[in-house]
This record gives structure tokens, C-alpha cells and sequence, in this order.
């Protein structure tokens, strides 16, 4: 096997993907390594100026593959999704054991492999006749540093039946069960490998295995006699037992970006095959528009674009999720993303053993209640003894936004809010924009909606476009400014994602955080299907107590509040929302968001005095995003030395390397600060002592 062109180390050549030249369609297996926080962008770049090495376009990609380690980065499962091509996923035993003209020490060191790209290609393509038509090639360096990405182009050898066979499905090793429950080739096994032995006693040979489903046939009958359809980024994924028995419940719903990933368990592949894609290509027209949830039809479907503009092969926008995906497994924002980890929040740092940290972990205000929301609260227990009679705080709430009261729901914290929005509108294409809270899309989840995520770039600033959001979405969520990223959204570009037959939830739980809250939508009522939720757990310190709000259209506060428990909240939980809306309240907060402000940009400046931190920014909010390649050691090393910080990597579209801040009072960060230098001068390249 030799590679073609310039050395294995050498950068990509420039140029264009031309289009395949006739002949067999998507024959072409594409190796990808990627470093962490690798965007869809560079792979594409990448993949496109490599396959043009091969005198071919993106047309003839018939599957990207990488390791299994790094198949849940963003950027590779956007960019299988553009390519509308699996994304596969090889144990680095595996890869490790294919012969390549380039092995590297340092790949091997950092992912189990002396070879990513062009292993994973040659593995892709069958390792028995593989041939690799262009070996190792680098992305530029970002930044001055190393590349991000690598890329390989293998096919596999014509057989002596003929040319490799015309095929959109993934390898035969790849590939699951077929349609009537009998194994094909199996996971973990090469597409040339005999099949296994019969079992001792097992009454002879195995029956032969049928053809497996191609991906992208959604019939559940074999394909015979046609060519299978190509591939749909936004197909739902559902993975097979692993003794080939196909599921019998009902798909869940999951975060892939639309890629069709594997997971690695144990050393082999487990295969993920796609349900009917919601959204449909050029030449699978889409059924009838849906009935959304305030009874007119969805927008209908528009050319997908991303960030840039470009028109996309598929419906979805880099980034951007399907529907109808199954349930996660694995890190945050990847294709084996694990539920409970939408569960996971701050307070579970300073739990139990960590009670006695100083928190740098849940967003809520240092010194909080003020002593004279204390009292409020406390004088309300003497009338413990009456129902809770929430008029007034609605009142005041309402007020406070210059609302009638009809269009203000008083909620027992945010949290509440969010399951009775899963619960009561009866959206069908639910999107989550990522990163961000996830008690969003866990009540969802729990309430059987079949979740998409659109995942904002962190090269872009983690800004949302507009255009990301699918145009079938019929509920979005939103929050501004966003945890964990601190960025606020221009009004504008949040107001630009409402229309008749969507809703349109807008989380500001941390806008009275933001000095003068600009880009607030609280007071608008022109915005069709726009709901925006507050919390006074951060500013007031009031976690404890659960009282939040939501304010819509009185339809939609009715439908919320249907079927809800009565006197959901308690009298002293009503006190302090009345209490925090009065005029003294609300200067006393502007006079807080002002002073959190200057607090932040005393922690950003620490901050940056550190090598290998590196602080996302502009931030808005009460707390900062921060990334460092050793962010999981870091973080288990500051609660040696008396500071709990949030991880962040169970927050969809973010991974092991970032943390996330609250802010405290200047003696607090310096102290944090210097406990921070000690931990990094005791971290070694590799996070280790």
C-alpha cells in the first residue's frame, strides 16, 4: 500500500472537489483524526482537498471513519452530517493493528494508535485488499500551533467478481442485524472474515445471513432488484442488541448531529442503524405539514443553509440535528451522550464531601437572601396556616414587565416551567439550542418528545444564526444569556426565530444579571408563540424556595397551567416574588448586575495571566466559560485545595476540556487564583502529575 502524492506529513494541496468521475458511486472510505474542539469546517476543508488528491469530489465518500475516542466531537458529527455518510467509530486495537506507511509515537501516546486517519480509512474499506490512494494529510495549523485534523483516502481493491460493489451503505463490518433479526457479517468484523463457527451442539451451521439493511432504507423489507437510497443526515438512529435481535420498543429520542455513529463498547462496534428521516431529500418529497402547536400549519421547509450561507447536500445545517434520534450514551454533544448526564448541575459538586468548598460551581449570588428579603419571607410563615393565594405576586409580576396579569404564570423555579411546556404543548419537532441548560431537554425527553439539537460553533463564538434552526421546528429553546457560555443574543436574532405555529421559549433566568438587560424579550407581545421564563433563584439566592415565572399569551399560560396541582406554590415563595418585583427591589438588583460585571472581568483578567486557559468570551452573564486541554484533572485538583468548579462537558456541544465559573467577590478570585497557579505548575503534559 503507498500513498500518492506529497509525503504522509504534508499539508493538503489547495483546489476544489471536482465531481466523481462515472463509475461506481461513493466506493471512497475517508479517514479522519481529529484534536478536540476540531470544527465541521476545517474536516470539510480538509476532506474536500484531500479527495481532490484523488481525482474525486464528495459525491464518491461512501463513509467517514476516525477512532472511537474522538466519534463523539462536534465537528466530525457535523461534518458526516453535511456529507450525508456515516460517521464510524474503530477501537484503537483495531486501528492499531493495520500496517500504514506513517505510524506516530505521539498519535499512539494520545489515542491508543500509532495511526487515526489512514487506519481508519483502510479498516473502513476492509483491511483485506484495502488500497489507500492518499496517505496522512494535515489541516493548516490553527493559531500558529499544531493541525487540528488529519485525513486519508482508501477504497477497497476490485474483486475478481468485479469493481468494488456500488453500495451507500456502510462496510459489511459495520453493519447490524438484518431486517428479520438474523445477523449480518456481525460488529467487529471484517467485511472478508468468515463467519463463526457453529456452536458446539448447536445442530449444525448457523442459517445464512440476509442482506442487511442499507442505510437510509427505512422499510424494514430487504433490498432486492434497486439501488439503495443515499443517506439522510437527519436520520433517527437506533441501535441493534447486541445478538443481533432488533429492539421492539419505540425509538427514544438523542443528540446526534445527524451523522450515523457507532458506539464502542468492549472493543467492538456496536452498529446504529437510521428509522425514517422527518425531513426528506429532493427525491423523497416530505409529507404533509404538520398541525403545530397554536393550530396552523408549520412554516414550510426551506434550502438549509449554515453560518456562512452555503446551501447544504441535506435539510440540516452544520450543526444542526435531526429528529427522532435515540437516546443518548455517552459525552455531552456526542453520539454517545448518556441522559442522566442532562441531570447533572452544579449543586452536585458541593454535595456531601464537597460541602465544606468554597463554591465556584452553582451560579447563585455569594451573601444571598439579603437580609431584608429574609424578613419578607420569614414574616410570611405566621400565615402558613391559609392556601397560598398567588394574585398579588402575579400581580407584581406583571406589573414589573408592564403585562396584564393573564400573561404571567408564577412557577415553583424554572425547572417546573420546563416540564409543563413539555407537557402541555404538543410540539412534534422540538429543538434545543446547544449549548445550554439541559433541564430543557430532559423534561422533554421525559415527556416522549422527540428531541433535535441545533449545536452552536464555539469558532463561531457559540452566536446563534438564525438560519441554523430548522425552518419545521415547531418549538425552540433558547436561553439568553446562555449557560454555560455567557453569550447574549441580540434580541433581534431571537426574535428573528418566532412565527405563527412555533413556540418559542426564551430561558432569561439570568437577565436581571445583565446590567439594563438588553436584549430581553420579557415585555414583548408581538412575537407569535414567544413564551420567556425567569428565575429569582440567582440574583436572590433563592434555590431553596423554588419560585420562578413564565410569560405568554394568556392561551398558552391557560394551557400550562391545565391539569397543573393546586397551589403549586407556597406562600413564602409568593412573598419574595412580590417582594423582588417592588421598585427598591429592582434598583437594588440593577446596582448587583453592575457590580457582577466589573467582578467578571476581575476573574477573566486572572484568568488570562495562565497558559493553556483560555476564557470564551465576551461574557454576559454571572459566570465564565473556560477550556483547558486538562480540564477534568484540573478541576479534581482544585478540590484538593478548597474550590468546587462545574465541569462541562455534560452539556451537549461541549467536552472534557471546559469548565464552567461562577462569579464571586475580587477576594474570593484571588484567592481561587493563586490556588489555580499551584494546580497548574503541578499538571504535566498530559495532565498528570
Amino acid at each position: 500500500m503507498g500513498a500518492r502524492g506529497p509525503g504522509p506529513d504534508a499539508p493538503a494541496g489547495r483546489g476544489t472537489a471536482q465531481s466523481p468521475s462515472p463509475g461506481p458511486a461513493r466506493e471512497l472510505l475517508v479517514g479522519v483524526g481529529a484534536r478536540r474542539g476540531a470544527s465541521a469546517r476545517e474536516v470539510l476543508d480538509l476532506v474536500r482537498r484531500t479527495l481532490a488528491e484523488a481525482g474525486a469530489g464528495t459525491g464518491a465518500v461512501r463513509a467517514l471513519a476516525t477512532a472511537a475516542g474522538r466519534a463523539g466531537e462536534p465537528g466530525l458529527v457535523a461534518a458526516a452530517a453535511e456529507l450525508g455518510v456515516p460517521l464510524l467509530a474503530f477501537d484503537p486495537a483495531r486501528l492499531a493493528a493495520v500496517p500504514v506507511p506513517a505510524p506516530s509515537a505521539v498519535v499512539r501516546a494520545a489515542v491508543g494508535t500509532p495511526a487515526v486517519a489512514e487506519a481508519a480509512a483502510l479498516l473502513a474499506a476492509g483491511p483485506a485488499g484495502a488500497q489507500l490512494l492518499v496517505g496522512k494529510r494535515k489541516s493548516p495549523p490553527r493559531d500558529g500551533g499544531s493541525a487540528m485534523v488529519t485525513c486519508a483516502v482508501a477504497r477497497r481493491r476490485a474483486t475478481a467478481g468485479g469493481p468494488a460493489p456500488d453500495r451507500t451503505d456502510v462496510p459489511a463490518a459495520d453493519r447490524g442485524p438484518a431486517p428479520d433479526g438474523r445477523a449480518g457479517p456481525g460488529p467487529g468484523r471484517a467485511p472478508d472474515e468468515p463467519p463463526p463457527a457453529p456452536r458446539p451442539g448447536g445442530g449444525g451451521p448457523p442459517p445464512p445471513a440476509r442482506r442487511s439493511r442499507p442505510v437510509g432504507n427505512v422499510s424494514g423489507r430487504p433490498v432486492t432488484g434497486r439501488r439503495p437510497r443515499p443517506p439522510t443526515p437527519c436520520g433517527a438512529l437506533r441501535p441493534a442488541r447486541p445478538g443481533g435481535t432488533p429492539r421492539r420498543h419505540p425509538w427514544l429520542p438523542g443528540p446526534l448531529s445527524g451523522a450515523v455513529p457507532e458506539a464502542v463498547s468492549g472493543g467492538a462496534a456496536r452498529r446504529l442503524r437510521p428509522s425514517r428521516c422527518t425531513r426528506r431529500t429532493r427525491d423523497h418529497p416530505r409529507p404533509p405539514p404538520p398541525t403545530a402547536a397554536h393550530g396552523s400549519p408549520a412554516a414550510p421547509g426551506l434550502p438549509a443553509t449554515g453560518p456562512s450561507g452555503v446551501r447544504h447536500r441535506h435539510s440540516g445545517p452544520v450543526g444542526a440535528t435531526g429528529h427522532d434520534d435515540p437516546a443518548p450514551a455517552g459525552p455531552a454533544g456526542t453520539a454517545g451522550f448518556d441522559p442522566a448526564r442532562l441531570r447533572h448541575h452544579g449543586d452536585a459538586e458541593v454535595r456531601d464531601g464537597g460541602a465544606g468548598l468554597t463554591d465556584l460551581a452553582v451560579n447563585v449570588r455569594g451573601g444571598t437572601p439579603p437580609g431584608w428579603l429574609k424578613e419578607r419571607i420569614a414574616a410570611s410563615l405566621d400565615g402558613l396556616a391559609a392556601y397560598p393565594d398567588g394574585r398579588a405576586a402575579r400581580r407584581a409580576v406583571a406589573a414589573r414587565h408592564g403585562l396584564p396579569d393573564d400573561r404571567v404564570l408564577l412557577t415553583a423555579g424554572a425547572a417546573e416551567a420546563f416540564v409543563l411546556l413539555a407537557r402541555a404543548i404538543p410540539a412534534r419537532r422540538p429543538v434545543v439550542v446547544h449549548p445550554q441548560f439541559t433541564e430543557p431537554e430532559a423534561a422533554l425527553r421525559d415527556a416522549g418528545r422527540p428531541v433535535g439539537r441545533v449545536l452552536l460553533d464555539e469558532s463561531d463564538g457559540f452566536r446563534l444564526r438564525p438560519g441554523q434552526v430548522p425552518e419545521d421546528a415547531d418549538l425552540v429553546v433558547i436561553g439568553n444569556p446562555t449557560n454555560p457560555t455567557s453569550v447574549l443574543h441580540p434580541a433581534e436574532d431571537i426574535a428573528a426565530l418566532a412565527r405563527p405555529g412555533r413556540t418559542l421559549v426564551v430561558d432569561e433566568a439570568f437577565m436581571d444579571a445583565v446590567p439594563g438587560e438588553p436584549g430581553s424579550l420579557a415585555g414583548r407581545t408581538d412575537l407569535p408563540g414567544l413564551v420567556v421564563l425567569r428565575s429569582l433563584t440567582k440574583t436572590w439566592g433563592l434555590a431553596g424556595l423554588r419560585v420562578g415565572y413564565v410569560l405568554a399569551a394568556p392561551e398558552t399560560v391557560a394551557a400550562l397551567e391545565h391539569g397543573r396541582p393546586l397551589w403549586p406554590v407556597s406562600t413564602p415563595a409568593l412573598v419574595a416574588a412580590e417582594a423582588c418585583c417592588e421598585p427598591a427591589a429592582l434598583a437594588e438588583a440593577e446596582r448587583v448586575a453592575v457590580r457582577v460585571a466589573a467582578d467578571r472581568a476581575h476573574l477573566a483578567a486572572r484568568l488570562d495571566r495562565f497558559a493553556g486557559i483560555r476564557v470564551h468570551g465576551p461574557a454576559a452573564g454571572p459566570f465564565l466559560l473556560i477550556r483547558h486541554p486538562h480540564a477534568a484533572a484540573v478541576r479534581a485538583r482544585l478540590r484538593d485545595h478548597g474550590f468546587a468548579v462545574r465541569r462541562g462537558d455534560t452539556f451537549p456541544g461541549l467536552g472534557p476540556q471546559w469548565l464552567r465559573l461562577a462569579v464571586r467577590d475580587r477576594d474570593t478570585t484571588d484567592r481561587f487564583a493563586a490556588a489555580l497557579e499551584k494546580v497548574l505548575r503541578t499538571l504535566g503534559p498530559d495532565g498528570d502529575r
